[in-house]
């Protein structure tokens, strides 16, 4: 079966109910939680149960704040920075500001340890408490993959909070699973096994996500390629979360995509894919299976000929987001680490 059949099919199970991720796929779930496990034991948890902080108003500009909330696992509450404004969400907030020329106050209602079926608590918890998001971002999925969830359960879990977000009119960005063959405390036999696992986890979790009317970008090639050669700036010292450098490499890749959903900079969200970056049109499957093998890469819905469906299910774009520039000076926005503090 190709790849994009498979994503395709824990799709489906997870649209429908049923399926399981076969004999050959339970063991390879065991094995890759067993020595997460073992690495965990050997590494022990440097950081604790709890993120560096950094919610708050980024930004000084006039005008009501865009309300941008991050929801998911320890990535989303930035684990392994150093300080609450090197997390993924104060780099996306701190780079938005300018951009919209708006303040911009970030919530995370994520939690270290996360698994998809915790977003339903968390997306209940950010439609009820404070002002209604404007956009959500969510990172989730290796959790998934590690503690043996099946993918489609994981899946129906995500396509259901950002159903219920989009209906209540919040855009939402999903940064789908990063590729645990990363990891080098996983014996290289079972890295492959968990690459394999978590990008297939991402393209599924695409196919999702486009289809409930969110938009995903890719992390798993940027947390594969990047992360293997310059491990020592990419990852913190616990040698699984991202260090700050290398959340601010996430929040890049996210950043566009936020920009783009709430009509920043104008135009660009209906652009016509650039076959000559790479891009295109393609059936959500397919799309979702680019995305994957490329780093940064949006999947969102599009309609072909006035039809959002075609002989092979959704049609989905997928595009090479460029970072986007401030309204002020035509300048690119840049997502360093530590480059803005929130304020009370």
């Amino acid at each position: 079966m190709s790849r994009a059949g498979r994503a395709r099919k824990i799709a489906a199970a997870a649209a429908f109910g049923g399926g399981g991720i076969g004999a050959l796929g339970a063991a390879a779930y065991g094995l890759v939680l067993a020595e997460v496990k073992i690495a965990r034991k050997v590494i022990g948890q440097p950081f604790g149960n709890a993120g560096p902080g950094g919610e708050g108003l980024y930004g000084d500009f006039p005008g009501e704040p865009i309300q941008l909330v991050m929801l998911g696992d320890s990535t989303s509450v930035g684990l392994g920075a150093d300080h609450g404004r090197q997390t993924p969400g104060a780099v996306i907030a701190a780079g938005l500001a300018p951009i919209a020329r708006r303040p911009v106050r970030m919530r995370m209602l994520g939690r270290v340890g996360g698994q998809s079926w915790e977003l339903e608590g968390q997306t209940a918890r950010a439609l009820d408490e404070g002002p209604k998001p404007d956009v959500v971002v969510i990172m989730v999925g290796a959790n998934d993959v590690t503690h043996r969830v099946k993918p489609q359960v994981a899946v129906r879990a995500l396509e259901a909070s950002v159903r219920k977000l989009r209906e209540a009119g919040v855009e939402v960005v999903v940064g789908t699973c990063p590729d645990l063959g990363t990891i080098q405390e996983i014996p290289r036999p079972l890295r492959y096994v968990a690459q394999r696992l978590s990008r297939q986890l991402a393209a599924a979790q695409t196919i999702g996500v486009v289809e409930a009317g969110g938009a995903t970008v890719s992390l798993a090639d940027l947390l594969g390629d990047e992360f293997r050669q310059h491990r020592v700036e990419m990852f913190a010292s616990d040698r699984f979360h991202p260090s700050p450098t290398g959340y601010a490499r996430v929040a890049e890749a996210i950043l566009p995509s936020v920009a783009t959903v709430l009509g920043y900079p104008a135009g660009e969200r209906d652009r016509v894919p650039d076959l000559g970056r790479g891009e295109g049109i393609d059936d959500v499957a397919h799309a979702a299976v680019r995305a994957v093998d490329t780093a940064g890469t949006e999947v969102s819905g599009i309609e072909v000929s006035g039809a959002e469906r075609g002989p092979r299910g959704r049609w989905a774009a997928f595009r090479r987001r460029r970072a986007p520039q401030a309204a002020a000076g035509g300048h690119e926005v840049s997502v360093t680490p530590g480059e803005s503090s929130p304020s009370a």
